[in-house]
């Protein structure tokens, strides 16, 4: 293994299980999390619509996607859903507060973001399940992934807004 073999494990771990603890918390109510029914309340709140359905999409992701980023399986895809995932976080929560974590700024998602990102470019380390399958694509297309990773939180964020404005009445 080389050291940056080693680097790219302990990343792959880190940022995978952080990612991976904050969903336990949102789907278990784990280390003193909010659990499902308090997380659909949140996005509720936040003005996702369906609240279930995002509170369920959301907490996933962090749970499942993490675990799969540290384990290093579909590296790339895993990457571009957490990298969304980052972009709605500091955009619906922590956007306004400013970039240090101490007011809640968006220093600590925009830190696991990147992670995210350095993962993906750089690839899993030697430790991964994809270097097990020998499951690789080229950076073109991972860039291109991550790049639509970046678009889809975006675009995720633009939904309370736009539903907000859109009136039903029965």
């Amino acid at each position: 293994m080389t050291a940056i073999d080693l680097s790219l494990l302990i990343l792959q771990l880190g940022v995978g299980l952080t990612f991976a603890a904050h969903g336990a918390q949102k789907v278990f109510g784990w280390w003193g999390g909010p659990g499902l029914a308090n997380w659909e309340g949140a996005m509720q709140r936040m003005g996702f619509r369906p609240a279930r359905l995002f509170a369920v999409v959301s907490a996933g992701v962090e749970l499942v996607g993490g675990l799969l980023l540290a384990a290093g399986f579909l590296t790339p895809f895993v990457a571009a859903v957490l990298l969304a995932q980052t972009v709605v976080i500091i955009g619906q929560v922590h956007w306004a507060n400013g970039f240090f974590s101490t007011k809640s700024g968006f220093e600590f998602p925009l830190l696991l973001g990147v992670g995210a990102a350095a993962i993906g470019l750089g690839g899993p380390s030697a430790v991964s399940v994809d270097a097990a399958l020998g499951l690789s694509l080229e950076l073109a297309v991972i860039g291109l992934l991550l790049a639509l990773g970046l678009l889809a939180g975006l675009a995720t964020l633009a939904l309370p807004r736009l539903t907000a404005r859109v009136h039903v009445t029965a």
